[in-house]
């Protein structure tokens, strides 16, 4: 089955692009001065690195730009912080050689290679001391609800995050499939946007009466009952391979492993936000390998979005 929710997106594509990362411009394969260097080049030129982030919450800034003060401090360049406009235009950046380092969903990152993106993932976030890698995609409901289990979102109005959202789609699609239920004809999806945005709605039962998001967004709303989980294969950091050696190097021995302790340590404003300590306790460092579930998934699935065009 060839799911084709969201086959428009590939319409808007490029126009999403130009407005979501349109200070982006350069690529890295360009023969330009301001963005090759004799070993390598730069998205926008060599004193920057352009930082691309998802947008999965409303506090996504907040949350990454403690990491990409910290970029800044270790690679001796300027960081400039690009939150696309959707989960899609990330692809397409990377694609297009517009980005330098990124944060994206494992998900976003397959379908980015599938697409030709020349990047590389070095680390994954851990959200608290002792766990690995990783997050549970959840599938939630009201708190006063009767539903008990996927098996019951049939014939219901379900919410999802994003339509390349890892743990706010390709798992929960992948989840109905396995309860026998088709994605296309047996609910109504309804597409929030944001991980914070689909747990919302969900606990207000209204506009969704079912519906997933990752579990830091479902800690954070109230009024919800969460009737089954998975393990998630945690949300990759990437360089693109046209950086100079060095700087990649710089990303993967002083960033793949650092800590919260070490991030406070080194003065970076925020660092001890509420928000900040909330998401990110430790980076671990995660190889492409390390995806290969979500091709899996992706086969199972058969999602239109697996595939970058």
């Amino acid at each position: 089955m060839k799911l084709s929710i969201t086959k428009t997106l590939a319409v808007g594509a490029a126009l999403v692009l130009s407005l979501g990362l349109a200070a982006c411009s350069g690529s890295a394969g360009a023969s330009s001065t301001d963005g090759a260097t004799d070993a390598g080049t730069f998205a926008k030129d060599s004193s920057t690195l352009v930082f691309g982030v998802v947008p999965d919450t409303v506090n996504t800034q907040s949350n990454y730009q403690p990491i990409a003060d910290y970029i800044a401090k270790i690679t001796g360049k300027k960081v400039e912080y690009r939150e696309s406009s959707d989960y899609t235009a990330l692809i397409q950046a990377a694609i297009a050689g517009q980005i330098d380092v990124a944060s994206f969903s494992g998900f976003t990152y397959v379908t980015a290679t599938n697409g030709g993106a020349k990047i590389t993932p070095f680390a994954s976030i851990v959200t608290k001391e002792g766990q690995k890698p990783g997050y549970y995609s959840e599938a939630i409901v009201p708190a006063n609800s009767s539903i008990s289990s996927i098996d019951d979102f049939k014939g219901k109005k379900v919410c999802f995050v994003d339509p390349s959202s890892t743990s706010g789609y390709l798992f929960p699609t992948y989840n109905l499939i396995k309860a026998g239920i088709d994605p296309e004809k047996d609910i109504t999806p309804v597409f929030a946007g944001k991980h914070d945005a689909s747990a919302l709605k969900v606990s207000q039962g209204a506009e969704c009466q079912a519906g997933f998001a990752e579990d830091s967004a479902v800690d954070a709303q109230s009024g919800l009952k969460v009737v089954a989980k998975t393990m998630v294969p945690g949300a990759p950091m990437v360089f693109s391979n046209t950086l100079p050696d060095e700087i990649k190097k710089d990303l993967s021995d002083k960033l793949s492993s650092v800590t919260i302790d070490d991030i406070q340590k080194a003065g970076i404003k925020n660092a001890d936000s509420d928000g900040f300590k909330a998401t990110f306790y430790a980076f671990s460092p995660v190889d492409d390998a390390y995806y290969d579930q979500i091709r899996d998934i992706c086969k199972v699935t058969k999602a239109a979005q697996c595939e970058a065009k």
